[in-house]
């Protein structure tokens, strides 16, 4: 089951492999064994889409080693359009060690000098590919280095002047950035190019330096072209913020295992929502809804390990909600 092309959402950026401690609470150095699993948080969004039975293509590139076919036909086995998706010969896939603490909560030790990702070029980009999408989504880890975040730019300006929407998240992580400094400023970089953005609280916090649960605060991410603002509270919820409303959506409570992911399984579902119905912008209790059903899908992705692995059907979704709302 899939949407039709003008549904079509691309996400753009990073696909690497993490590799997830087969026991949780432990360091690095302390964890025995490693349980491989495929990450990158366009891939996630991208899968997400697919799952939900949306239109979804990832555009990136991964070394052409196993890991990066692997990748590739995950990709494919999900559903999502691969066409966009390159191989490198001479760099390897990213590799991406995550500790996940007693809290399910994660830490990143990166191999990537340089990974494939980062080698895409301008050049290579799929750009009849890049001028179908209804929705261009994309994080930071494409804006640190060059070539990609050249290609990342030039993608960027195609998807809008074909009439995409842009969708951001920035995926905050700063092992990978020269400095925290340098983070700030490349994500806010591109800050006034979106219609759509999402940020967790703890990245509100590290943008803005400031305490997320303020509305000030959450007000100067603001910009005039902006159609939704979204700040994701963990298993609270979300707040959101339009042109002409603003308020709060509650999460569900689920037993947390691993919250890989999670925040992309919450994007996809929206995305797969706006991309059907771009007027859930101007109509709060249609997004209310669709906040709700993306809530729920974050929240049933930290119930098992692995990102991709754990996304939700809209059935899963449902499932909860209604469980929710009986008792």
């Amino acid at each position: 089951m899939s949407g039709s092309s003008d549904e079509l959402v691309i996400s753009f950026g990073e696909m690497l492999i993490d590799f997830v401690p087969d026991t949780s609470g432990v360091s690095l150095a302390e964890s025995l064994g490693f349980l491989k699993a495929p990450g990158g948080a366009p891939a996630n969004v991208a899968c997400a889409i697919a799952k939900l039975g949306g239109n979804a293509a990832f555009i990136g590139k991964v070394g052409e080693d196993e890991f990066g076919r692997m990748l590739a036909n995950i990709l494919k086995n999900n559903g999502v359009n691969t066409d966009g998706v390159l191989f490198d010969k001479e760099a390897r896939t990213a590799l991406a060690f995550v500790t996940l603490r007693k809290d399910g909560e994660r830490e990143f030790m990166f191999y990537r000098n340089p990974s494939a990702d980062m080698l895409l070029t301008e050049s290579e980009l799929k750009m009849d590919l890049i001028k179908k999408a209804k929705i261009f989504h994309y994080g930071s880890i494409s804006l640190i280095t060059e070539p990609c975040r050249s290609a990342h730019m030039a993608a960027m300006k195609a998807a809008r002047e074909a009439g995409a929407l842009l969708s951001y998240d920035p995926n905050v992580r700063l092992p990978l950035w020269p400095s925290a400094e340098a983070a700030r400023s490349g994500i806010k970089s591109i800050w006034l190019e979106a219609d759509f953005i999402k940020v967790s609280d703890d990245e509100v916090e590290f943008l803005t330096q400031k305490d997320a649960q303020n509305e000030d605060v959450i007000m100067s991410l603001w910009h005039d072209k902006l159609k939704l603002l979204l700040i994701t509270d963990g298993e609270k919820g979300c707040r959101y913020v339009t042109k002409n409303f603003k308020g709060k959506v509650s999460g569900f409570a689920v037993k947390t295992i691993d919250t890989t992911g999670a925040g992309d399984a919450f994007v996809g579902a929206l995305l797969t929502a706006v991309a059907r119905d771009a007027s859930i912008f101007d109509n709060e209790a249609k997004l209310k809804e669709a906040l709700t059903f993306s809530n729920a899908c974050g929240a049933i992705c930290t119930t098992q390990k692995g990102a991709i692995p754990a996304l939700p059907t809209v059935e899963d979704a449902k499932k909860l909600i209604s469980s929710s709302n009986a008792n």
